[in-house]
Order: structure tokens, then sequence, then C-alpha cells
């Protein structure tokens, strides 16, 4: 327990170096391709979010889901890709190959949907290639390009806001 302590400072520090080098991109077209990154320790509902994405115009190949969970289980079998603790080390690389190819995904659009600021998480955001970050406004204001304040469990609103924002900044 106190060792997750001593990693998570450290995994802090790779995140803050990362938050320092970040640069940004011009939203400049429709989106196209999504990134899901989801907490699936505090929120149950992955299927619902793609399917109201799919419901404003998003083709369901083009989107592409990675859960996070605080207790990863590596005998359990996961529904999608599926991260855990484990799969960074302590300074803040990524050991996992699937995790790698999702953050090198030049998406359209990444979407961190997590309220709660985890150093795993936002690890993987501020690493992702994503060329435009959307997530909550309770988590760092440095990490995502657009936040949108709303309850975590409230998806449609998310959903409908984030549509409506993307429209006005086209």
């Amino acid at each position: 327990m106190f060792l997750n302590y001593i990693k998570e400072f450290f995994v802090k520090k790779s995140l803050n170096v990362n938050l320092n080098n970040e640069k940004s991109e011009v939203f400049t077209k429709n989106v196209q391709t999504i990134g899901l990154l989801i907490d699936e320790s505090t929120f149950e509902y992955s299927e619902a979010i793609i399917k109201e994405l799919a419901l404003h115009g998003i083709a369901l190949e083009n989107i592409k889901v990675l859960a996070y969970k605080e207790k990863f289980k590596e005998k359990e079998a996961y529904s999608r890709p599926t991260f855990g603790k484990k799969h960074i080390n302590w300074n803040g690389e990524i050991t996992e190959g699937f995790l790698n190819e999702f953050i090198n995904s030049e998406f359209d659009l990444l979407l961190s949907y997590y309220d709660i600021e985890n150093v795993f998480l936002m690890l993987v955001t501020s690493n992702s290639k994503a060329k435009f970050k959307v997530g909550f406004s309770a988590v760092d204001q440095n990490l995502n390009r657009l936040t949108i304040s709303t309850e975590l469990g409230n998806y449609k609103l998310f959903i409908s806001e984030l549509f409506r924002y993307l429209k006005n900044i086209k």
C-alpha cells in the first residue's frame, strides 16, 4: 500500500513534465475518430456512452475504447482493452502494447471520461497523440483543450454539450 503512494508520486512527477511540454493543435475539421478513455472503477455505462456518440453521427468502428480499473485482475476477462496501475511503471512509462497503441493513435477527439484526478488516467490523456482532448472540468485544466462541467453519471448531457461546443468551434 505504501509502495502504491510512492509509485503515484513518481508517475505524477512524470505527468507534470508531460504537461509542461504539451503542444496544442488547432481543431479545424469534422470529428471522424474518437478515443474514449474511461474509468470503469467509478462509471459502468461505457456502452451507453458509445451509443450516444453513435447517435451523433460517429461510426461505431471509429470509436476506440480504453478502460481503467482501480483493482485490475490479471485472470479476469474484460470486454474491452483494460489497464490498471501495473501497466505503468515507476518512471511513468507504459509497459503494455495495447496501451501504447491507444496513446499513439491520432484520434480527432479524445474523450477523457473521468472526473477524479487519477495520475494513471491523466498520464494516458497527457501522452495521447489525439488532436483535440475533452474532459471534465473537475480534472486538471491543463490536460484538456475543452472541459465540460457536469456530473459523471449524466453522460447524455456531457455528449450533447460536447457536440454543441464542437459545432460552435467549426
